[in-house]
């Protein structure tokens, strides 16, 4: 068996030029020279202000993008008195009326009116720089599927009666779009995979392939504030790639109201795009509630029979992702039939799938389709084969997996025999929306998610796939265990602040004894400094005593007869 992670082909060398890995857009091409051919449609909500409003128009009609591919539409979002056409503005320009308040409402209808290959946002106080349309355009006809965002300078300038000639010299200084410029900053310009890179969709100054924006529908009129983010997770999910573009410089006239009341707005702001941004996950901390979109959609066959798909579906709702909606897919109108055919139950043909039908019908979580379709704004999406089991983490592993290393598809290696290869299959929404964008004719989509976001193989046994139904534990269960568990930490906690404490007492013990130790050494020195002097001494009172008994026995044998001459006597 192949090791942890399988790769079973290496490698396939990007696809092209138009085909942009994670965000990193550095390999478009931008045409040079350039040649323009796609129209685009700015849509300028506005409520009041017709001072800013003039000099908007007057900054779109000084734009170097040619001007009959230019069409602007000014939204009067209920104005009193009415808004007003300028004389200086684009040649194309007109003005609709949207009555329902709300800045969302107002560009949903000017996108209606918009006829232009890219849709342009542009709130009524933002002046564009005369290049600025051009940057972003270029960018357009290098791949149909960005969004780019400009660079919105704050100036606290007053506003001028006419638009001046030098934007720079009249708005300078301003301040930059400070958390965009430190996004921007901390992911070499949003190419270094990062994670939320739809944040930088801003109404201020940003343009959208208009292919893009059908794919992932108009903005959410129910949100209160936030609609700019949550259109811009919808248009990731749709494979957009986001570009920040230095060269679209803006000035905005005066400063937002998000500079001006942060935290009220993301005070409302989180109250609502928790339900519709899964990838916002710091706001969605609660362990078991629901939410509009949930984070990952688990498809399950609904006609492997009652008994495997209980085992699947209990196991992914019991797992340790609670964030997740399991799709049964299955033939559930076939069973709406009159009562007299349900006299004899047992005998049904369709019992099983009756089953399935009544013990998940009002299951929130679960999801009874007659096709494996699944909410686009759903980032992740597993697909697991009829007869196998996740195991509790198992889909928490495999989503930490797709999410660290940016892959679009993990493929999990279940079973293997000579008829082939069984894999459950966990999708990155966004990298297969991005893969058919660029697909060519005849070609696998997998190799083109391999291109565009990387695919692996993993060993279905190492996080934890099986056959067999999981030991569920119940709430109250594991309840008790928790509980359990708090107090084994608690008790382990208390023995380990004892060991430390007796660590601590031995640690000073043992410094005392290496007092002692030392000092003993010193004594042990100093005695025997004092015994050695004491053997010398000995041996000193030695060799005296011996050299005086020496003397005296010999002054004593000169008077015997025999004794021999001592020295220095005198021979006769």
């Amino acid at each position: 068996m192949t090791p942890h992670h399988i790769a079973l082909h290496p490698p396939r060398p990007a696809g092209g030029r138009d085909r942009v890995r994670g965000n990193d857009y550095r390999v478009l091409r931008r045409p040079d020279p350039f040649t323009p051919t796609l129209r685009v449609s700015v849509v300028v909500p506005a409520y009041g202000g017709q001072d800013k409003l003039d000099l908007v128009l007057a900054a779109l009609a000084r734009q170097t993008y040619p001007d009959e591919l230019v069409e602007v539409i000014v939204v009067d979002n209920g104005s009193t008195p009415p808004l007003r056409l300028p004389e200086e503005r684009p040649r194309d320009t007109r003005l609709i009326l949207c009555a329902t308040p709300g800045r969302a409402s107002a560009r949903n209808a000017g996108l209606a009116e918009a006829g232009g290959d890219v849709i342009h946002w542009l709130d009524s106080d933002v002046l564009l720089t005369p290049g600025a349309i051009e940057a972003h355009m270029r960018w357009h006809h290098a791949a149909p599927y960005c969004v780019v965002t400009g660079y919105i300078r704050f100036t606290d300038a007053p506003v001028p009666a006419a638009l001046p000639d030098d934007l720079e010299r009249a708005f300078e200084p301003a301040e930059p779009h400070g958390w965009i410029v430190d996004l921007v900053e901390r992911t070499g310009g949003l190419t270094d995979n990062p994670q939320r890179p739809f944040s930088l969709h801003v109404g201020g100054a940003t343009s959208v392939g208009a292919r893009l924006i059908e794919a992932a529908g108009p903005m959410d009129e129910d949100l209160i504030l936030g609609q700019d983010t949550e259109l811009g997770y919808r248009l990731a999910q749709a494979g957009a790639v986001f570009v920040p573009e230095p060269a679209a410089r803006a000035y905005h006239l005066g400063p937002t109201m998000r500079m001006r009341d942060k935290q009220p707005i993301d005070r409302v702001s989180h109250a609502f795009v928790a339900d519709r941004i899964p990838a916002y996950r710091w706001l969605r901390s609660h362990p078991g509630r629901q939410w509009k979109v949930p984070y990952v959609a688990a498809v399950v066959d609904g006609t492997a029979g009652y008994e495997n798909v209980r085992a699947a579906v209990d196991a992914l709702l019991a797992g340790t992702v609670p964030d997740v909606e399991v799709v049964v897919v299955g033939p559930w109108d076939t069973l709406d039939r009159p009562l007299r055919d349900r006299r004899a139950p047992l005998r049904d043909p369709a019992l099983d799938l009756v089953l399935v039908h009544g013990h998940y019908l009002h299951e929130g979580r679960v999801r009874l389709a007659t096709a494996p379709d699944v909410d686009p704004a759903v980032p992740y999406v597993l697909r697991l084969p009829p007869g196998w089991v996740p195991g509790e983490d198992s889909l928490a592993r495999l989503l930490d997996l797709c999410r660290e290393q940016g892959y679009g598809l993990v493929n999990v290696l279940l079973h293997e025999s000579p008829d082939g290869v069984l894999a459950a299959r966990l999708e990155r929404v966004a990298a297969f929306a991005r893969a058919r964008v660029v697909l060519r004719p005849g070609e696998d989509l997998d190799d083109a998610v391999d291109d565009v976001s990387g695919v692996t193989w993993v060993e279905g046994a190492t996080y934890g796939f099986g056959t067999e139904p999981a030991d569920i534990p119940g709430r109250r269960g594991a309840h008790r265990a928790r509980v359990e568990a708090r107090a084994e930490a608690e008790r382990l906690a208390k023995e380990a602040e004892r060991l430390r404490a007796q660590v601590t007492k031995w640690r000073e013990e043992a410094a005392r004894w290496r007092k002692s130790t030392v000092e003993l050494r010193r004594e042990v020195g100093t005695l025997r400094r004092r015994l050695a002097a004491a053997n010398r001494a000995q041996q000193g009172l030695r060799v005296l005593v011996a050299t005086t008994v020496r003397r005296a026995l010999g002054r004593g044998s000169r008077g015997r007869p025999g004794a021999p001459p001592e020295a220095g006597d005198t021979l006769p």
